[in-house]
């Protein structure tokens, strides 16, 4: 088992591994104080968890803002948890209990039984006209699409249709903040942080409900 924390606490993993038994327990129980612990002193700054999606696992990170961070596979987690660690704070650890409300609402999200998602977000990532963009698009109407000249006109921007994609293209929220609803003039697809199959599978999912 590999017990994600900060680094701190690593000499605590080395003495414990030398023991001939089972430490499946014991770490997860120490896993578990130190989550609570780290919560109850405000020494933990983010919280993270992986869950299962038809987009395959997916990264969930959360301050104590609202969610900060959800990471494809393909966007390497450990990279995506680094990344926080050298943008928002070193004091990460795998808290999956803050994240509940995320997951749960994910999943319903996956399910065909939910259509907006009534979450905190933390929107410190982006800023300036990608911020703008990120704040329009849960207006995109479920199973609807808009074009990125129509984003841009939105936003108060009508010729930055390059910045749009761009501000898609580096959504550090995808899914909850649906840049998958935001297509080319022609209707063809565009890029997608999560390669074309997840935006291709999301489209059909909010197509179907």
């Amino acid at each position: 088992m590999t017990l994600e924390m900060s680094p701190g606490n690593a000499e605590v993993l080395s003495l414990l591994e030398p023991l001939d038994v089972d430490l499946e327990p014991a770490l997860a129980s120490l896993h578990a104080r130190l989550a609570r612990d780290a919560q109850l002193t405000h020494t933990l700054d983010v919280s993270y968890r992986t869950i299962d999606s038809p987009l395959g696992k997916l990264l969930l990170a959360a301050t104590d803002r609202g969610i900060i961070r959800v990471a494809f596979e393909l966007e390497d987690h450990q990279s995506v948890l680094q990344q926080l660690a050298d943008t928002v704070s070193p004091r990460i650890l795998e808290s999956p209990a803050r994240l509940d409300d995320a997951a749960r609402e994910l999943e319903e999200y996956f399910a065909g039984k939910r259509r907006d998602f009534d979450l905190l977000l933390d929107f410190r990532l982006s800023r300036g006209f990608r911020l703008n963009v990120l704040r329009h698009l849960p207006r995109i109407p479920y199973g609807n699409t808009a074009s990125y000249a129509q984003v841009a006109q939105a936003a108060g921007s009508p010729n930055a249709v390059r910045a749009v994609g761009t501000a898609c293209a580096t959504n550090p929220l995808p899914v909850i903040v649906p840049c998958h609803r935001v297509v080319k003039s022609d209707g063809s697809f565009g890029g997608y942080l999560g390669g074309p199959e997840a935006k291709r599978t999301l489209l059909t999912l909010e197509a179907a409900a």
